[in-house]
């Protein structure tokens, strides 16, 4: 995939972001942003940058993580314990739409880098800043990882069956849904209201708040005289033979998610076992259905399963590795996952553009960058002479990109 120009017009085509994030958060954030359209300038420090850089398999000379969340992006490296790195930064927000920052509370504004100090310099600015707990509140200065953020939430105790224990989430869900995706949310948010009142906003993403609308069907369940939602209990989380997952004669898994009474019909119609019909939601018969339709699909194997409901609507599905996921028709018909040629490493899968805009995609124009590989043009733009970024450089203050 490599980077080109296309007529079409981008629709965050003019949008500025500083984008001072860092692992996969506000990277992820930042990387939607460019592939619509916006500029990013990515800071990194001068010392070894995004330690993304270093994760996965190394690709043209950066770790393979950093190559799926850093594309469309000018890196630049700078030292923010300088004035003269602090400068730069004051120099950008000053001409930028929008700043994305990952640090922990408090840190920013230390730098004399926060939201008061540089809506100063540009009214217009949207700052979003992503933490774990959020800005306020007693958990504010508190470390945290994923797993914390989904405990606390309420979402890892639901996240098992019945009578097991909670179970490690496969993704990163808190970083993406709760941060990535809330902060994408909110600088657009904050940019329609600047369309109204020309000011900027300071927009607060929690990995942890971000992810309490995840559990809005839980909650549902305390409203009302019925026991609190447990996990494995639930309509939707194994309570119940038509909503389940189920392994096959081969030791793989199928998707059964025949919750309306039509899809369940169509189920057991298509099975062979019309007399479990009417017992869908049966509480007199509940475990004994689960285990009897469980028995069923040990009959076949995976394919057998998927070929006999290919055209069956009955919401019953094969559960896929990710490397038969990534080659799926819906994948590649949508071209969200594109591989290429990497030298010397095979093929490279990068994440393609999950969103269409009038049936158009977002688009590749640079490829993840060097570390700091464009620190030389963005600072000429601002103003500094070769003589001067030279003369930072050997203070320490930035860094270039020498190949």
């Amino acid at each position: 995939m490599a980077a080109h120009e296309c007529g079409k017009q981008l629709p965050l085509k003019g949008l500025q972001v500083l984008d001072l994030t860092r692992l996969l958060p506000g990277p992820l954030c930042t990387m939607i942003l460019g592939d619509y359209g916006a500029e990013i300038i990515k800071i990194e420090d001068t010392f070894a940058g995004d330690l993304t850089r270093f994760v996965g398999n190394s690709i043209k000379g950066s770790g393979s993580f950093f190559r799926m969340l850093n594309r469309n992006k000018k890196s630049v490296a700078l030292n923010l314990k300088t004035e003269e790195g602090r400068a730069v930064i004051r120099k950008l927000a000053a001409r930028s739409d929008v700043l994305v920052e990952g640090f922990r509370p408090g840190m920013m504004d230390r730098l004399g880098l926060g939201y008061r100090d540089l809506s100063s310099i540009n009214q217009g600015l949207i700052y979003a800043a992503i933490s774990g707990y959020g800005q306020e509140g007693p958990y504010r200065d508190r470390a945290g990882h994923d797993i914390n953020y989904t405990a606390l939430a309420g979402l890892l105790e639901l996240s098992a069956g019945e009578n097991t224990p909670p179970v490690m989430p496969a993704v990163q869900i808190a970083d993406i849904a709760g941060g990535s995706l809330m902060a994408l949310s909110g600088i657009m948010i904050a940019l329609y209201g600047r369309q109204q009142s020309g000011k900027g906003r300071f927009v607060d993403v929690s990995m942890t708040r971000g992810l309490l609308p995840w559990l809005i069907y839980a909650a549902s369940g305390l409203n009302g005289p019925e026991d609190p939602p447990r996990r494995g209990r639930g309509h939707l989380t194994g309570a119940y033979a038509c909503y389940n997952i189920y392994e096959t004669a081969d030791g793989k898994y199928m998707s059964l998610g025949a919750l309306e009474p039509l899809f369940w019909q169509s189920f057991c119609e298509t099975a062979g076992k019309e007399q479990w019909i009417p017992l869908q939601f049966d509480q007199n018969c509940r475990e004994e259905l689960i285990n009897e339709v469980a028995s069923l699909f040990k009959d076949k194997t995976r394919n057998e399963w998927e070929n006999l409901f290919s055209n069956v609507d009955a919401c019953c599905e094969p559960v896929l590795g990710l490397s038969e996921a990534i080659a799926h028709p819906i994948s590649c018909n949508g071209e969200f996952w594109i591989s290429e040629e990497a030298d010397g490493c095979g093929n490279e899968i990068t994440p393609g553009f999950p969103l269409l805009f009038s049936g158009q995609p977002g688009e590749l124009r640079l490829p993840p960058p060097k570390h700091g590989e464009h620190t030389n043009e963005i600072l000429q733009s601002l103003g500094y002479d070769s003589e001067t970024v030279d003369s930072l450089e050997r203070k320490g203050v930035v860094k270039s990109y020498s190949g």
